[in-house]
């Protein structure tokens, strides 16, 4: 794929009377950038409209296995969308803005967003677009669509939409990522399975991390055998922000690794739960699978 990088002497050189801090220059290169983007990954791009500064995304660090939705809500930031960009090396704007322009330019260029913060820590620069939730009227729930998961209270309903919708997945022959899968067995729900699930999607909503290793150490294999799981054969799946069992299925099954889990002819049973951070939005949605194959 071609990128291309606009020449940045236009964007960066213009007379000011005191000169802004790295991160706010950044943000002026990304609007002037907008106004006059040219070429963007092989396409004439259209000019958009400059991003209104918003200091709560600036606020924003993005590390490994960092969540943004979860960052946003801890920053007090009601995100409709969002997305953040976050580059390690670049000594000064102009060298960041390069990166980006060169890793990142469809990014900059979303219509959607109309609010940005940027930040700097020693030589990794992050930048945070967004587009605000539009406000919701005092009392009013919050909007929701059919099939939505926090709609159902009850976690092994989601589970058991999950599970009709793996069986489904593995009635079919795909490719996981290089991998080619033949069609699969069906898969059977187990409760254990799904208890072992609804811990660590909890865990994990309750403590605000995303990752296989829950904070005490444990991983699935010990989680199952702590809710009286006998395996031969274990495997776990997670995601987190999607807001409904075909949403998540979807994200698993585009992605080699855990696609390679639903389709395990090995596996013969699998449980499934999701939880939601607290939060004054509801929160962000944790979801767990488990895969097993007993003794």
């Amino acid at each position: 794929m071609k990128r291309y990088v606009a020449p940045l002497l236009a964007i960066s050189c213009a007379a000011s009377a005191a000169p802004q801090p790295d991160a706010e220059q950044l943000m002026t290169m990304i609007n002037a950038y907008r106004a006059a983007p040219g070429v963007c990954e092989g396409q004439r791009a259209q000019p958009l409209p400059a991003l209104t500064p918003q200091p709560q995304l600036s606020t924003i660090r993005i590390a490994p296995a960092t969540i943004l939705a979860a960052a946003l809500e801890r920053a007090g930031y009601n995100s409709g969308q969002a997305d953040a960009i976050t580059v390690t090396g670049p000594r000064t704007p102009q060298d960041a803005m390069q990166t980006i322009l060169w890793q990142h330019c469809g990014t900059l260029l979303k219509s959607g967003y109309t609010e940005i913060g940027s930040s700097r820590n020693g030589n990794e620069w992050t930048v945070v677009l967004a587009q605000p939730a539009p406000p919701r009227p005092a009392g009013m729930p919050p909007p929701t669509t059919p099939g939505v998961a926090i709609l159902m209270e009850d976690w092994r309903e989601v589970g058991q939409i999950l599970l009709d919708g793996v069986n489904a997945a593995r009635a079919t022959a795909r490719n996981c990522g290089e991998q080619s899968y033949p069609p699969a067995p069906p898969v059977r729900w187990n409760q254990q399975l799904g208890e072992t699930a609804l811990a660590h999607s909890n865990d994990m909503a309750t403590q605000q991390y995303f990752s296989h290793a829950a904070k005490d150490g444990s991983v699935v294999g010990e989680r199952a055998r702590r809710a009286g799981y006998a395996w031969s054969r274990i495997g776990e799946n997670i995601a987190a922000g999607q807001h409904s069992p075909q949403e998540t299925l979807d994200s698993w099954l585009t992605s080699p690794g855990h696609c390679a889990n639903i389709m395990t002819p090995e596996f013969t049973e699998m449980g499934a739960a999701y939880s939601r951070s607290p939060g004054p939005n509801a929160g962000i949605i944790y979801w767990t699978q488990v895969f097993g194959k007993p003794r």
